[in-house]
């Protein structure tokens, strides 16, 4: 897990170190300024986010979600109502957003914000009263007459309205379920809260600026289909051990959530490992070789999707007989008669032929050139291939891969982010 920057008094660590392990030396110098984030993408970048603070306890954790905004290059403005400053300050806002914090009306109009609009707004926490004040178009305040206009440009197509209902669960109301139905049909986006002890909880700031990101996406691949397997297939030698390879899928999660801030409808289906995808990700998780083919057939057939980007190590081998419970130590399994198993993506082409297929090709022992001609055989059956070999690293240690289409484009890619990036950007060009 990722922690959030810590703001102000560096209460969170990536790492938790005891005073017995610390010397007493002050922190590594950082090329990050006070009020500086680490840039994790650009999906927000030169978007205007207004964050609209309401008076629920979940105000709270707003800073984090302004720098986790940021983080994804976002200009964020913090609006916010006179009952949500007493759980969160002016000051502490003002730091987390590098801007000055909206928190009464003047001549300006700010909530207007005529002379520079935002992108989108979002609310969040959204507590009952404000969630019903927007649907009734009651405006009584700065946060709620700033919501009024947002709903107007949201109407007109020239911004993106996002809430977080965020509440004790007495208060999910007949009269709060109505709401948001309204809501969601004036083309307002609502983000699912975390459901735990009663009560309808803020997710993570993560999953929050992952549904900004989404709404304000104009990518070509907005709304569309598209499936991604990752990680291993374990086939079965018996009820305990399994037969598998060192593939965890950590690339395969990482081009989900590429295409998913791209605003696709993307799917995971992850083979079972020692690594498991995060659980605010869509996926489907295969235990085993038979899952996997299983799944992949049933998810291509019911859910439609343009493209497949088939990252997953899949089996090649399976023993030839499953043993029944668990075999016994001393020899026993001296030997293994193993058989050939059937190629995934080879069903799925025959089965599929407008599938938009990207298939990854892992050799070893080989030079560029015969990586290449590798990837190059496989065009006449698949538009675009990733190929790479164990052996060839970046400067920064990270794996070199290298996107080969029909076009002739060999695009070379270093490490994990870098390959989900250029996948997104080829299924741009390929699908729309």
């Amino acid at each position: 897990m990722q922690w959030p920057d810590c703001f102000a008094c560096g209460v969170l660590a990536s790492t938790a170190v005891s005073v017995d392990d610390w010397n007493y030396t002050a922190p590594p110098l950082s090329e990050l300024g006070d009020h500086d984030v680490s840039q994790e993408g650009t999906h927000l970048a030169g978007k205007r986010v207004a964050l609209m603070v309401t008076g629920g306890i979940a105000a709270i954790k707003t800073p984090f979600i302004a720098r986790s905004l940021r983080r994804q290059g976002a200009d964020v403005v913090a609006f916010v109502s006179e009952q949500a400053q007493r759980f969160v300050t002016e000051d502490v806002l003002e730091w987390c957003t590098v801007n000055p914090v909206i928190r009464r009306l003047t001549a300006a109009a700010e909530h207007l914000s005529d002379d520079a609009p935002f992108d989108c707004y979002l609310l969040a926490p959204a507590t009952y009263n404000t969630i019903n004040k927007l649907r009734y178009g009651i405006a009584d305040g700065v946060v709620t007459s700033a919501l009024a206009s947002a709903l107007g440009r949201l109407g007109q197509g020239r911004t993106q309205l996002v809430i977080v209902p965020t509440m004790h669960g007495s208060l999910h109301t007949p009269i709060l379920t109505e709401s948001l139905q309204t809501l969601a049909a004036m083309g307002v986006e609502i983000v699912a809260p975390r459901e735990d002890y009663g009560k309808h909880n803020m997710p993570s700031e993560t999953v929050i600026t992952d549904a900004v990101c989404r709404a304000v996406s104009r990518s070509p691949l907005k709304g569309l289909p598209i499936l991604v397997t990752g990680g291993p297939t374990p086939v079965p030698i018996d009820s305990v051990r399994r037969i598998t390879n060192r593939f965890r899928g950590k690339l395969g999660v990482m081009i989900t959530r590429e295409l998913l801030l791209r605003g696709a409808n993307v799917e995971l289906i992850h083979g079972d490992g020692a690594y498991l995808p995060p659980p605010d990700l869509p996926y489907f998780l295969a235990r085993t070789y038979d899952d996997y083919r299983r799944l992949v057939a049933e998810r291509l057939e019911k859910a439609g999707h343009r493209a497949a980007l088939f990252t997953a190590a899949v089996a090649d081998y399976a023993p030839a007989q499953m043993r029944q419970g668990k075999t016994p130590s001393g020899g026993a399994l001296d030997r293994i008669d193993l058989v050939s198993l059937p190629k995934v993506i080879e069903e799925v082409r025959g089965q599929f032929p407008d599938l938009h297929m990207v298939t990854f090709k892992y050799q070893e022992g080989v030079s560029h050139e015969e990586l290449m001609a590798v990837a190059r055989a496989r065009l006449d059956r698949y538009p675009a291939v990733v190929a790479n070999q164990g052996t060839e690293t970046g400067p920064n240690g990270e794996q070199v891969a290298y996107l080969v289409t029909a076009d002739e484009r060999e695009v070379r890619m270093e490490g994990k982010q870098e390959i989900a990036i250029a996948l997104g950007d080829h299924l741009e060009r390929a699908l729309s």
